[in-house]
């Protein structure tokens, strides 16, 4: 039986315990790949730290952390081939990085420059998605579509990203709907980390698992301990092939639950505090996907306290260079706000332009900034 046919109700896969044990299959990777995970762990933990802190100096707009959530990002964007798809929602600044958008974009797009919302040409990544669950279908219609193009054996896989509240939405249920019955190359990723904002995961669903949700579609779903990335590395690898090549009577889709936590706020706007506890986060906390890899690959002899310290120093000056890149970056005009909202600009938004363009010219624009 494959991973992916466990049933998610009998437990999560898991390849490393809490103290970085070996207690599965370690997937094939070489040491050089086992250290590259490491390292973009460190680092997306590392900027999470540092765009808070921009966000509480002022000098970004808003920004939705992501520390805890490393292991599930970086382990399953690892898995990917290079013409596969990405479609993220608005915190996977992790596994964008591993799949070439950089992080001066990301810091871009949060400080209010909708010029770094746009992917680099050679990196196979759809844009950020706000709105919560909008971009599974679009990730099911991608996906269609290629198995359209290429007469039913679709080339590449499409993995979509989304939280445990967008399993309560209809496009959630639409898109893995279509997926099953049009058996389409998919996976989508739910990354469970146990908060809507401030409503958890007991008041989503009844369901045991939100894994088990995809029963209902016709295709597999499996449990992942979200925080372990060799385990979402394995589970994530086994689902894209699959979705390329299934076995003759499988579908292609499956559906990952990555069950997480999110340390931080749900954005900087919001305010844990007020409805969770602090044992709750520190119980988590040591599940914390980058010392349990640390610990393993000391174990395995391919980390020492050397090496451990040349990856820090790497990974600040790297972020480091990002902010000061991104901060010195030409601000974008304010009369491009109302670009891309739509195809063709409606009557009421040219109203709203014309009217800022004619404060704008009575006023200056100086006037529109906090003292």
């Amino acid at each position: 039986m494959s991973t992916l046919e466990r049933d998610p109700r009998e437990g999560m896969v898991q390849v490393l315990d809490e103290e970085g044990g070996v207690v599965g299959d370690v997937p094939a990777l070489d040491d050089d790949e086992l250290v590259e995970m490491y390292r973009n762990m460190k680092l997306a933990r590392h900027f999470d730290t540092r765009a808070v802190s921009l966000q509480r100096q002022g000098r970004m707009g808003t920004y939705p952390p992501l520390s805890g959530q490393e292991g599930a990002q970086v382990g399953s964007a690892m898995a990917l081939a290079e013409d596969d798809w990405m479609i993220p929602s608005y915190r996977e600044h992790a596994a964008a990085l591993v799949r070439g958008f950089g992080l001066t974009r990301t810091l871009r797009y949060w400080m209010g420059d909708e010029r770094g919302n746009a992917p680099p040409e050679d990196a196979n990544i759809f844009t950020v998605a706000v709105p919560i669950a909008s971009q599974i279908p679009h990730a099911t219609g991608m996906a269609w579509a290629d198995k359209l193009k290429h007469g039913g054996n679709p080339e590449n896989a499409y993995i979509c990203y989304f939280g445990d509240g967008a399993t309560s939405q209809g496009d959630f249920h639409e898109g893995l709907n279509f997926a099953g019955v049009f058996d389409t190359p998919n996976v989508f990723f739910c990354n469970n980390n146990q908060w809507a904002i401030s409503v958890p995961r007991e008041r989503q669903t009844a369901s045991e698992t939100l894994a088990q949700k995809a029963v209902a579609y016709g295709f597999e779903g499996v449990q992942v301990d979200g925080m372990d990335p060799l385990a979402v590395y394995k589970v994530t690898s086994e689902a894209l092939e699959k979705a390329k090549s299934p076995a003759e009577g499988e579908l292609r889709p499956t559906l990952i639950e990555a069950v997480q936590y999110r340390y931080g706020a749900h954005t900087t706007a919001d305010d844990p505090s007020v409805y969770r506890e602090d044992d709750e986060v520190e119980r988590w906390k040591a599940k914390d996907p980058i010392p349990r890899m640390e610990k393993f690959l000391r174990n395995q002899g391919i980390l020492d306290d050397e090496r451990v310290d040349a990856i820090r120093e790497s990974v600040e000056e790297e972020v480091a260079a990002a902010i000061e890149e991104a901060e010195s970056s030409v601000r974008p005009d304010p009369s491009t706000m109302f670009d891309h909202v739509f195809e063709e600009m409606p009557s009421e938004l040219a109203e709203q332009a014309e009217e800022l363009a004619a404060l704008r010219e009575k006023y200056g624009d100086e006037a529109f900034l906090e003292e």
